[in-house]
C-alpha cells in the first residue's frame, strides 16, 4: 500500500510514474478475447501501435486572454477555410512535447510568444484523436498582421466577440468560455482544479490509468483500486481507438468487478503523460483518471487479482477534494 500511496501522491503533484507500459492489466489483445468470445469480431489490432501522422493524431490548441479579457484569434490560411477565424492550434509534428507543440503553433499563427500554465481540458475521439486545450501568459512577440500573412495565417487578432467573425468551426464557444471560466475562478480565488501541465514520460501504447476510490461506511476510511498483476499497482488499461472512451471505461470496470458494477463516477484526469522524445521512438500517451464509486465499499467486490486498499487519512482528504465538479482536468469524449 505503501507504493500506491506514493504514486498517487505523484499523480496529485503532476509528477510522472516509473512504471512500465508491460504493467497494463487490460490489454488490446485481452479485450479483442473478450470481443471475440461474444461471437463478435473485433476491429481493432491486438498489435496497435500508436505513430504520430499515421495511427494517432495529436492537436495543441491555445486559448489567451489579454488585460481586457480579449480572447487571441487567427485568420485561417489554408485553402479549405481561408479567410476564416479560429483559436491557435495545429498537430503536434513527430518529436515534439505537447507543451512545445501549442508554444509553436501559437507563435506561428498569432506571432506571440507563449508560456503555458496548464492544460484546460483533454478532448478525444475514435480513430485515436486527441486535443490538448492549453491557456497560459503571452511573454513576448509581436502580433501578426495581414502584411506578415504566410501559409500559416493571415493575421491575429485579440477579439472581445468572436460572434462578430466568421468561425471555421464553433466548437470553439465551449471551448472559449470554459477558458474564462477558468481565468475567472483564478482571478477571484474560487474552487477549481491545480494546474496540470503534462507530465514528461515516454509511453509506447494509448494507456488509461485508474485512480478508483471508495469510501468505507464502518470506519468511513477512502480506499483506491490496486492490481496485483506482477507487482501492486495502479489499474491500467489499453485505449481501443475504435472504441468510446466511456464505453472502453465501463468495459474496463465490467472486466476489474463483474457484469453487475455498481453506479460509478468518472470526474475527469488528474496527469497526463506524454514525451514525444526521440521521434518516433514513443508516439503514446497515459491518461490518468479518477472515478469514485457512489455505493460504500462495503457494496462492491472487485475480482480476480483486483483488491481495495485503504489510503492514509491525509492522502483521503486530499482525493476526496479531487471529486466535486471542476476539480479535476475535464475529458470531453467527443464520439
Amino acid at each position: 500500500m505503501e507504493q500506491a500511496e506514493a504514486s498517487i501522491r505523484k499523480l496529485l503533484s503532476g509528477e510522472a510514474l516509473d512504471e512500465d507500459d508491460e504493467l497494463c492489466d487490460f490489454t488490446l489483445a485481452a479485450q479483442n478475447e473478450a470481443t471475440a468470445a461474444k461471437g463478435v469480431t473485433p476491429t481493432t489490432p491486438s498489435d496497435y501501435i500508436p505513430i504520430l501522422g499515421n495511427t494517432v493524431t495529436y492537436i495543441a490548441m491555445g486559448v489567451l486572454f489579454n488585460s481586457q479579457g480579449e480572447v487571441l484569434m487567427m485568420q485561417e490560411a489554408k485553402s479549405s477555410c481561408a479567410g476564416q477565424w479560429y483559436l491557435p492550434a495545429g498537430r503536434v509534428n513527430p518529436g515534439e512535447n505537447l507543451e512545445e507543440a501549442v508554444v509553436r503553433e501559437v507563435l506561428e499563427e498569432t506571432g506571440l510568444e507563449m508560456q503555458p500554465t496548464t492544460l484546460l481540458m483533454v478532448e478525444c475521439a475514435s480513430k485515436a484523436w486527441f486535443r490538448f486545450v492549453f491557456t497560459g501568459n503571452v511573454t513576448g512577440g509581436k502580433l501578426k498582421t495581414p502584411a506578415d500573412a504566410d501559409s500559416e495565417s493571415l493575421q491575429a487578432k485579440w477579439i472581445q466577440d468572436i460572434n462578430e467573425l466568421s468561425l471555421r468551426a464553433s466548437d470553439i464557444h465551449s471551448i472559449i468560455e470554459m477558458a474564462r471560466e477558468h481565468q475567472s475562478s483564478v482571478s477571484n480565488n474560487h474552487s477549481i482544479h491545480s494546474n496540470v501541465l503534462p507530465a514528461i514520460k515516454p509511453h509506447k501504447k494509448l494507456l488509461l490509468r485508474l485512480v478508483v476510490c471508495a469510501r468505507q461506511k464502518s470506519s468511513n476510511r477512502l480506499h483506491v483500486l490496486l492490481s496485483e498483476k506482477t507487482e501492486v499497482h495502479l489499474p491500467m488499461c489499453e485505449i481501443n481507438h475504435n472504441r468510446n472512451l466511456h464505453s472502453l471505461l465501463l468495459k474496463f470496470m465490467i472486466e476489474i468487478f463483474g457484469a453487475d458494477v455498481p453506479s460509478h463516477k468518472p470526474h475527469g484526469l488528474m496527469s497526463v503523460e506524454h514525451c514525444g522524445k526521440p521521434e518516433a521512438m514513443h508516439d503514446g500517451l497515459c491518461l490518468t483518471m479518477l472515478v469514485s464509486f457512489k455505493v460504500p465499499l462495503e457494496d462492491v467486490f472487485p475480482i480476480d487479482k483486483y483488491s481495495w486498499g485503504q489510503v492514509s487519512r491525509d492522502l483521503g482528504e486530499k482525493l476526496l477534494a479531487c471529486l466535486p465538479k471542476n476539480m479535476t482536468l475535464p475529458l470531453h469524449v467527443i464520439r
